[in-house]
């Protein structure tokens, strides 16, 4: 039960983002009840007997900067450079299956995989073009599996 407006326990959602805009001065995206009450019981309390001491204030302003949560309103961005799939020998490797009595020669390279002058992005692509049918690339292969 909340201490400073017990009704708002019995109040519905939309009543409860009414009384948030009225104390907060905005409105809010949240529909959720007990996030809503907590927060406008909060503020209430505040209001009332007033908010953070200035020592807590400055210990919260200590610990925000200390953790480096905020870039500044700048966005940082870096290249994508995809891990690589430890299951996947190096590149030159060439695999080879015998697949309906044809053998398939595959040669690995830095991104891809080529057979017959053709790059493919995974084994994967590769097994279905060959099968005609969803194959798991690695286990088409033989590769990557336990020992």
């Amino acid at each position: 039960m909340c201490l400073m407006n017990p009704h708002l326990e019995e109040m519905t959602v939309p009543e409860l983002r009414e009384l948030y805009a009225r104390v907060f001065g905005e409105e809010t995206r949240s529909r959720h009840k007990d996030y809503l009450r907590k927060r406008i019981a909060w503020r209430q309390q505040a209001n009332e007997h007033g908010g953070l001491s200035e020592r807590a204030l400055a210990r919260a302003h200590e610990l925000a900067n200390d953790a480096d949560l905020r870039l500044l309103g700048r966005t940082v961005t870096k290249p994508f450079a995809p891990k690589a799939d430890r299951r996947l020998p190096i590149p030159g490797t060439v695999l080879t299956r015998v697949y309906k009595g044809e053998t398939l020669v595959v040669t690995v390279l830095p991104s891809g995989f080529e057979v017959q002058g053709t790059v493919y992005r995974s084994l994967t692509a590769i097994a279905k073009a060959v099968t005609g049918s969803h194959w798991n690339g690695h286990h088409f292969f033989g590769i990557g599996g336990k020992p």
